[in-house]
């Protein structure tokens, strides 16, 4: 996945025109290394899908 579609997924999920987005195992790490560079990046809930997939939300208050 490249690091522009990435951007791309994060800012609709900010924006709230995706509620979420589901990732799978194998491109967490691509994926990951994107969102955490990001400013709003404690906004962003990550929750655990069976076999290690990820589903991501924006939450207006960031977590602690």
């Amino acid at each position: 996945m490249r690091e522009e579609i990435i951007t791309e997924i994060l800012d609709r999920l900010m924006t709230g025109e995706l509620s979420e987005y589901y990732v799978k195992n194998e491109e967490f790490m691509e994926f990951r290394q994107v969102l955490v560079k990001r400013k709003d990046f404690k906004h962003f809930r990550g929750i655990g899908q069976r076999g290690g997939d990820l589903l991501f939300q924006y939450l207006k208050e960031p977590r602690s």
